[in-house]
């Protein structure tokens, strides 16, 4: 494709993740259009999930890493308890997942990492999200990861959960079946696999940003290493500087956008400041 350079990264001989520089709109369609065939189904389907972030040279961390760092482990649990103390009765879940998944809507640190199964609105995290006169300041990224490869990570209990319920990825439920809490994910999961998750519908906002969720076990504190050394599958796309506002018009023409993207008036608000902006 024009303007686009490929570059292989590999580790340890097997394993990588291929990184592939966006230069151009023309290129943008192979991050959008591409699907698989899935027999079964008898239509085509896209294996992957979705992220985007405005500067290629951020972390994969979870919320709860960059906010508490080393204490992550020993802070976790004072933090759901206490969300779930002072929520009641306005987030009143039995569920761990329930109340971490309702915790990180609103901003609560957690260890859920965003992903969304929509190409389109990772290209808008990609693209908003910071000062406007920083987004020809430095390149974005979006992220790909395989559900299919991730999930042959699982262990075996988990593997055979999703094969009988005709599953690719984990609802609250599901979960639940096998790891009532943290510690039983952290002890079955150690530092080589993690289950991608299926929020419920909790807000509108979860569905228009057709949202999953990664839950990231303690041991796994780089996930960008974890990519390089467990899979062959995950793409990182550097999105060049250059394009960035182009591929923001383009959204906005799809009508993916603050207003959209986040339903309510701070949505219209946001979405009104950057279109009335003046570069």
């Amino acid at each position: 494709m024009k303007g686009c350079e490929k570059e292989l990264l590999t580790i340890g001989g097997k394993m990588s993740i291929t990184e592939i520089k966006i230069k151009s709109i023309q290129d943008v369609e192979q991050i959008v259009l591409e699907t698989q065939y899935d027999d079964k189904l008898m239509h085509y389907r896209s294996p992957a999930l979705f992220r985007g972030l405005p500067n290629d040279t951020y972390a994969l961390q979870t919320s709860l890493y960059r906010n508490c760092k080393e204490k992550s482990v020993e802070l976790e649990t004072s933090i759901l308890r206490n969300f779930y103390k002072y929520a009641l009765p306005i987030a009143n879940h039995d569920s761990c997942w329930e109340r971490m998944i309702v915790g990180q809507h609103h901003g609560l640190p957690t260890r859920l990492m965003d992903w969304s199964y929509s190409p389109l609105i990772a290209l808008h995290f990609a693209t908003s999200g910071e000062d406007f006169t920083a987004m020809e300041a430095h390149d974005a990224v979006v992220w790909k990861i395989d559900i299919d490869e991730l999930n042959e990570l699982l262990p075996e209990n988990y593997k055979e959960l999703l094969d009988n319920e005709h599953a690719k990825l984990f609802t609250t439920e599901m979960l639940e079946k096998v790891a009532k809490n943290t510690n039983e994910y952290d002890e079955a999961m150690r530092s080589a696999s993690m289950v991608l998750l299926e929020p419920f519908s909790s807000d509108q906002r979860i569905i228009n940003q057709y949202s999953y969720f990664s839950i990231l076990p303690r041991e796994i504190v780089n996930l960008e290493d974890f990519f390089e050394k467990n899979t062959c599958n995950t793409v990182k796309y550097i999105l060049d500087k250059s394009i960035k506002w182009h591929i923001r018009d383009m959204l906005d023409q799809c009508n993916i956008n603050e207003r959209t993207v986040y339903p309510g008036l701070d949505g219209i608000a946001m979405w009104l400041k950057r279109h009335y902006y003046v570069r």
